[in-house]
């Protein structure tokens, strides 16, 4: 059941403002703790942004018809200026992507980057990309607080209560 193209756009609105909150409060942590290994799989707060930047460039340029070649470049994604500069981008590209849908159940053809192929909706697409997201940020905001930092609030109902 497809949700509504203004939804979808929302949840892209809410990903950048959780999205921006993190990096702030990631930017003021020492390169020690940015780069601190919790043993998972992205490793660090940089680490675990960084996936995240990556994830949604990559199916942005999906959804656009490219076809990504790798997912982090990792002379120019593992720093802070590129989560400062380069994430506002991509989320803003797919603010941009969103306002020329036409109908969110089209489908999209796509590979991953091993090269299977695959079709999916975009409203599907979309979901997943955020959801992805909040997931990642939760991970990273639970690193920021182990360290004894006080990470922002970013759950759904912050931003709403500031529009």
């Amino acid at each position: 059941m497809p949700v509504e193209l203004s939804t979808l756009q929302q949840h892209f609105a809410y990903a950048a403002w959780a999205s921006a909150r993190l990096v702030d409060a990631a930017g003021k942590l020492s390169d020690a703790e940015l780069t601190r290994d919790f043993g998972t799989s992205d490793k660090s707060v940089l680490g675990t942004l960084v996936h995240t930047f990556a994830a949604d460039r990559v199916w942005l340029a999906r959804v656009r018809g490219n076809v990504p070649t790798r997912f982090i470049d990792v002379e120019q994604d593992m720093k802070m200026s590129a989560l400062e500069n380069d994430w506002p981008q991509v989320l803003a590209g797919w603010q941009e992507y969103l306002a020329g849908v036409g109908d969110v159940a089209a489908p999209v053809s796509y590979k991953d980057l091993k090269g299977n192929p695959y079709t999916t909706p975009i409203w599907q697409i979309a979901l997943h990309v955020v959801n992805h997201g909040t997931h990642h940020r939760g991970q990273a905001a639970g690193f920021i607080r182990t360290m004894g930092h006080t990470p922002p609030p970013l759950d759904l109902i912050f931003y709403y209560r500031q529009l």
